[in-house]
């Protein structure tokens, strides 16, 4: 691990950079799918994504909320950790999205996304 200890959501609304390379719509089940598939007879290399995307850990006792460093080497690290939000906006999301569910890792939903981006203020 790179980072010695996880931001907080205050270190993350204080840098741009963050904010601006967010991938709002990415879903982060997909980061751990394989990097090399075979599409018919063909090999294919899937393209790197780059950015950060929130995720929601479902493998604790309660849910939590988290931020993943995604690189275009396909190297991927959780670099900060939400605990302003509320927990049941969580529950809500994983049960919207409980098919969508792997590795204990659920993509945000919707709202949990205009929350994000009301207390980033982008809206």
């Amino acid at each position: 691990m790179i980072w010695e200890e996880l931001l907080s959501f205050e270190d993350i609304k204080k840098e741009p950079y963050y904010i601006q390379n967010i991938l709002w719509d990415f879903d982060p089940t997909k980061i751990m799918e394989p990097i090399i598939i075979q599409e018919g007879s063909n090999i294919v290399c899937k393209e790197p994504v780059k950015g950060y995307v929130f995720y929601i850990e479902t493998s604790g006792k309660k849910p939590e909320l988290f931020l993943m460093m995604q690189k275009a080497n396909y190297f991927s690290e959780t670099i900060a950790k939400i605990e302003e939000i509320p927990e049941e906006m969580l529950k809500e999301a994983i049960n919207e999205n409980e098919h969508l569910i792997k590795y204990n890792i659920c993509p945000i939903n919707d709202k949990i996304k205009n929350w994000l981006k009301k207390e980033l203020g982008l809206i």
